[in-house]
């Protein structure tokens, strides 16, 4: 039987939980599991390749480095291309956040 991407630890680990679902081989594949945690306060993530996101759970905000922010609710998704600096500004931990990531050269 698979595994359900709804499956979760309970207690939800203090630090987010990151699962690969297709290893690593040029794309990556990977489930989030965040439960109000965010990035530090002016860090950015500026990732070496492109990023594709949906948010199948919970609430989040992404942060962009030009001040422009993205509310994210369950459905929502979202491209990131390589090097544009953003951070997670808002998880909710009730429910905490489900996200689905997608790692490679997608543009």
């Amino acid at each position: 039987m698979s595994p359900n991407l709804y499956d979760l630890p309970d207690p939800l680990p203090d630090d987010e939980e990151f699962t690969d679902l297709i290893p690593d081989r040029g794309v990556k594949i990977e489930r989030i599991v965040s439960g109000g945690q965010t990035s530090p306060a002016g860090e950015w993530c500026d990732q070496d390749r492109d990023e594709w996101v949906v948010l199948i759970q919970g609430e989040a905000v992404l942060e962009y480095e030009d001040g422009t922010r993205l509310r994210l609710n369950a459905g929502d998704h979202v491209f990131i291309p390589a090097h544009q600096c953003h951070r997670v500004d808002y998880t909710s931990r009730t429910p905490p956040c489900i996200w689905i990531a997608v790692f490679g050269r997608l543009s």
